[in-house]
Order: C-alpha cells, then structure tokens, then sequence
C-alpha cells in the first residue's frame, strides 16, 4: 500500500562529537552495524508505503545526495539547504514547498529507532514517540493525560515534570497546521535556546486545542559520539546480525561482514562490523566498526572505530582514526 504521506528527514548537523570521522564525512553517512546511519531509516520507509522524502541537507550534503541518489533510485527524494543552523524547527520548515498539507512523518536523521511506525500512520492520529528516560533534562520532554493524549510540551527543562522525552520521531495527519506554527515561532521569534524548536511549534498547537497522542519507542540508539555508535553497534548485532562463517578466520558471532571485504587469518568478534571494500588481515578485531575501504594488518584492535580509506597495522591499541588517516605502531 502507498500512502500520500511524505518523510522529512533533517541531517544538515555537523556532528562535532564525532571528530575526527565527521570533518570528512557527513554524522549520518558513519556506518553502524553494517550500513550508514541513515541508511537504517531510508530502508524502512517502503514497508510503511511512503515513496517520497525530503532531506534537510547542510554539512557535506553533496555527500548525503550521492549516496541517497545512488542507493535509493525507487524513493523520490527533495532535497533542500538549511544555509543556517536555526534550529530543528527551522529546519523542518524549509520542507513545507515539498510537503504542502500531505500527512508528515518528521525523523531525525541520526535516530535508530524501533517502533511500530505502521500502527501510527494507521491511527490517523498525530502522534510522537516517547521513551522513559533516566535523565529528562537532556531531552525535550513531554506531559501527557491518563489518554496519552500530550497537555504540554518542554525543551530540555531544567526541572522536569516528566521522564518522557521525545525520541525524534513525529507523525502528523496533515502538514499546514505544523508549518503554520513553525512560522508562527519565527514570525515571533520564540527561541530555546537561542534556536528554533520543533518542540515550541508542537506546544503552540496543544495550546491552540491541537490533540496530539504519544506513542512508545522501544528501541532508541543513539549515534553522537564515538562511545554510543559502538553501543548502538553492540545492540544492533546482538538483535539482527546472522551468523557468519569466514574460511581461514575465527568468527566469534555477532558479526558482519558487508559483501565486497576481505578478510584473511583474523579472529573477528564479538560486535565487529566491517564495511564493503576493507581489508583486514592477521589480526583481532573485537567490539570495533571498520568502515570501507580501511586496511587492517597485523595489529589487534578493540573498541575502535577505524574510518573510510585508513590504514592501522602494528600492535594491541585502542584507536579513534578518521577518514583518510594512516596510522602506524612499531
């Protein structure tokens, strides 16, 4: 089934805590258990019945266009700049021309998630994810009546009344309303943070008698540092990767291996993922992402994320190497 509804997917961040594997490449383009970031939610988007998106590129976004356009050629993508960083809202708003008053789903392009994303765009109801969190004042949180129905809507409190953030994941029955709040915010300039949020849009429509619901977010991985991508990396494979056999190599699973790598006389795993084009040889890896086209020799490795095209051979390190970097132990 193909619904009229339309993706807006924001990946114009720069992903400073991500360096030194951002300053060459793009937050969503990093690999995590096999595959860019924002390839686990582009390859959702058919099951849903949604054939069209909008990506709000920014940061290296001829590099988001090509892969996109190289991967995806059955989604209808639109692509649009955010010249400056303004804030989620701001960003969200610039799809308006492309999303007109269709049916919206809003994700954040450096979200993996796990929801039931068909039960909400059948419930013809607008809805966002939630998660109880440990520490709400890093989120925007929500408050919601004994429906689930949400009464207020907060960014980053620094009391919180509530432990359920927002996940990054919106659906809305219909765009106007949302893109008429959004320039509402700017019209008046209603900042948090000195941005404008998403977050205020939403809570001007509740204040205006809008009825938006919430949903449950059951799996929420986060990708914004070098610590959590090998998190998520951990949980991905622990729930999704097959087993694999490697001839002359030992294989502790969960492990993957993408089509197109080489890999001879190593002991690999557990929660190893190694892209297409790497080469790995003679050596342990565990706990680490090997990203494409990276040579691996004669060195063991754990909890390393190894980028694009670098080279790492020598002896047991922990190790943090950008895209294009060469990196040599004697």
């Amino acid at each position: 089934m193909t619904r009229d509804t339309i993706a807006i997917i924001p990946v114009a961040g720069v992903g400073t805590r991500l360096r030194p594997h951002t300053h060459t490449l793009p937050k969503v383009l990093l690999h995590v258990a096999g595959k860019p970031i924002l390839a686990h939610i582009l390859d959702d988007l058919p099951a849903l019945g949604i054939s069209r998106a909008v990506l709000i590129v920014g940061y290296m976004g001829e590099l988001v266009r090509e892969y996109v356009d190289g991967h995806y050629r059955n989604l209808h993508v639109d692509y649009v700049e955010q010249p400056e960083r303004l804030g989620l809202g701001h960003a969200v708003s610039l799809a308006e021309p492309f999303a007109g008053d269709r049916s919206v789903l809003i994700i954040l392009g450096d979200t993996i998630f796990e929801a039931d994303l068909e039960g909400v765009l059948a419930g013809g109801q607008d809805s966002i994810g939630v998660k109880a969190v440990a520490d709400p004042r890093r989120f925007g949180i929500v408050e919601a009546d004994g429906q689930g129905r949400v009464t207020r809507m907060v960014e980053k409190p620094e009391e919180p009344t509530s432990n359920l953030a927002i996940t990054g994941i919106y659906y809305f029955t219909r765009g106007r309303p949302l893109f008429e709040a959004l320039a509402e915010i700017q019209r008046k300039d209603i900042r948090t943070r000195g941005e404008f949020q998403l977050t205020d849009a939403m809570q001007l429509l509740v204040a205006n008698g809008a009825v938006i619901t919430t949903f449950p977010v059951q799996g929420w991985y986060d990708c914004g540092k070098t610590e959590t991508l090998l998190e998520t990396n951990r949980v991905l494979l622990d729930k999704r990767a097959q087993p694999v056999q490697i001839p002359g190599s030992v294989v502790h699973d969960p492990v993957l291996v993408a089509a197109g790598a080489t890999v001879e006389n190593c002991i690999l795993g557990p929660h190893v993922s190694v892209a297409a084009g790497a080469l790995l040889r003679n050596s342990v890896v565990r706990d680490s992402i090997v990203n494409e086209r990276a040579t691996v020799e004669d060195i063991m490795l754990e909890s390393s994320v190894v980028g694009e095209n670098a080279v790492v051979r020598g002896g047991f390190r922990r190790v943090n190497v950008g895209d294009s970097s060469e990196v040599f132990f004697t």
